[in-house]
């Protein structure tokens, strides 16, 4: 049984940051490619940033440019997302999801209908 638990949200002021984990487990790991997505209340998920399975591409919203970090470690099962100067529009809840890596394109990593398996997400809270 696949499974992928987040961990790591939290409520913080605009400005500060966290770091969010993503363990897996139920599958090889680095098989899969994987994503982080959030979804805002009233909104749709939205892709966020993907990492490849060993760490070679990496593709980030332009919304969160040069302020979150995706990052892996194939022997902990755990893909890592490393949030600074958050703003309150980043408030959200946070998935992972995994996506087999020999089926990503340069189109799929954005789709979250591409993805395999997801977390239950991780609630990302910032004040202003």
């Amino acid at each position: 049984q696949v499974q992928l638990v987040e961990s790591g949200g939290g409520l913080v002021q605009a400005g500060g940051s966290l770091r969010l984990s993503c363990a897996a487990s139920g599958l090889i790991f680095s098989n899969y490619d994987m994503g982080w997505f959030r979804q805002a209340p009233g909104k749709e998920r939205e892709f966020v940033t993907f990492i490849t399975w060993n760490g070679g591409s990496i593709y980030y919203a332009d919304s969160v440019k040069g302020r979150f970090t995706i990052s892996r470690d194939n022997a902990k099962n755990t893909v890592y997302l490393q949030v600074n100067k958050l703003k309150p529009e980043d408030t959200a809840v946070y998935y992972c999801a995994a996506q087999p890596s020999y089926r990503t394109t340069m189109r799929s990593y954005r789709e979250s209908s591409r993805y395999d398996y997801w977390g239950h997400g991780t609630q990302v809270t910032v004040s202003s």
